[in-house]
């Protein structure tokens, strides 16, 4: 999906490289090298929030506040600052740059939310490390990123940029870009950069969605409800993340759902040109969607289009471990040629008594995935989660919450999680 979908195995829209375009949460270092050390998330509201905004995360805000009305000049000016003052790491990144630019804003805006949030934050960095390793990011080119970054914000963000917004910013890219280089660093021991896997079968479900198995040449570690960068042939450095649509299989195979979306160039690739025997690129796995196995509680799964990808896989896990937890899915579509997935739900419904799989459709129904979940229940001592396009996505959370299901027990990979640096 050109523009995000939390989850849904589909994420495609021009991008690549790797960078604050990802969802670091910058701040910038003019020239500072990076200092002493220091990843699918919840919403913002899951976590404990800070009664009071540090005196940097206030003029980090406040910068963001002020370039936001301007934000395409101020990041295709990094852009131009970065590519000209450092032409090496031109390289890094996509051919085609306007989506690239998009990506960036977002990811200083979401760094911005969480600056007074650490755990978060650092979760958050370490997966953006770790990502950034199948670019070929090196721990030289975080200085060079910041000062551009740096460089940009000052020139437009003139209104209020003074030594100690500076300071704020290079102080924060300092502590943020360390955390990143130590993820890197620890998981460059003990995982490759990427992974190359060749397509064994390619299934076109409907016009437009497609079921991928691919077999990595390594072992793939990754949990149920997780998800990959993916890059394939046709687009280098054009990566865009898929959830896994099975859970960890005994041959190693890894499955995939991928809808072609107008204009999705690696989307459309995989749907329309792949074909058994091409090789795709892997990144690692990332997301943290996942079934908490201690519980026995009940789980409710909203899953809206190729977002059912990754619910299937933890029903997947669930029952491969034997458990007997309430689970209840629903699987949300515009029309029922879109179910293209209900089939495999079912046989899993008839095979498991703890499973209830409902299909939404909103042509027939007339009503959205939410919205139907108020019509069952009760709900409150359930967990949740949610995968599917941002809109579902936002109005998932709404409804969750309505029906008495607190913010920390809703689980969902953001669209900004998804997008790595570069994706």
């Amino acid at each position: 999906m050109d523009a995000p979908t939390t989850t849904s195995a589909n994420d495609d829209g021009a991008g690549g490289g790797g960078w604050f375009v990802s969802h670091d949460r910058p701040a910038v270092a003019s020239s500072a090298a990076p200092a002493r050390r220091q990843g699918a998330t919840q919403a913002p509201s899951d976590g404990p929030q800070p009664q009071t905004a540090s005196s940097d995360a206030i003029r980090i805000r406040s910068t963001m506040a002020e370039v936001g009305p301007i934000a395409d000049k101020v990041t295709s000016y990094f852009y131009a600052l970065l590519f000209v003052r450092h032409p090496e790491l031109r390289s890094l990144f996509p051919a085609a740059m306007d989506t690239q630019r998009d990506r960036l804003f977002k990811a200083l805006l979401t760094a911005a939310e969480r600056i007074d949030h650490t755990p978060a934050l650092v979760e958050y960095l370490q997966n953006l490390g770790r990502g950034h390793r199948k670019y070929g990011t090196r721990p030289e080119h975080y200085p060079a990123v910041g000062e551009c970054l740096i460089g940009a914000l000052s020139t437009y963000a003139t209104g209020i940029w003074d030594r100690e917004t500076e300071a704020a910013w290079v102080r924060t890219y300092t502590t943020m870009s360390q955390v990143m280089i130590d993820a890197a660093a620890t998981d460059d021991l003990r995982a490759p950069a990427w992974w190359h896997a060749e397509i064994v079968a390619h299934e076109l479900r409907t016009s437009d969605v497609a079921v991928l198995t691919v077999r990595p040449d390594h072992p793939y570690p990754f949990v149920a409800g997780q998800y990959t960068s993916l890059e394939t042939p046709w687009w280098p450095r054009v990566w865009r993340h898929y959830s896994f649509a099975s859970a960890p299989r005994s041959d190693g195979l890894l499955t995939f759902h991928v809808k072609a979306v107008p204009a999705g160039w690696a989307s459309n690739s995989l749907v329309h040109r792949a074909r058994p025997g091409d090789v795709l690129r892997l990144g690692p796995p990332g997301g943290s969607m996942t079934v908490d196995h201690t519980k026995d509680n009940g789980l409710l799964c909203l899953g809206g289009g190729t977002g059912i990808a990754p619910i299937k896989a933890m029903v997947e896990d669930l029952a491969e471990r034997g458990s007997r937890r309430p689970v209840d899915v629903f699987y949300g579509a515009r029309t029922d040629h879109e179910l293209y997935d209900m089939e495999t739900l079912l046989r899993l419904q008839q095979n498991h008594p703890w499973l209830t799989v409902r299909a939404v459709v909103d042509q027939r129904a007339h009503v959205q995935l939410p919205d139907a979940v108020r019509e069952y229940g009760p709900w409150t001592e359930h967990d949740a989660c949610l995968s599917g396009p941002p809109g579902m996505i936002r109005n998932g959370i709404t409804a969750l919450r309505n029906v008495g299901i607190p913010a920390h027990r809703i689980r969902h990979d953001s669209p900004a999680e998804m997008v790595a640096p570069g994706d």
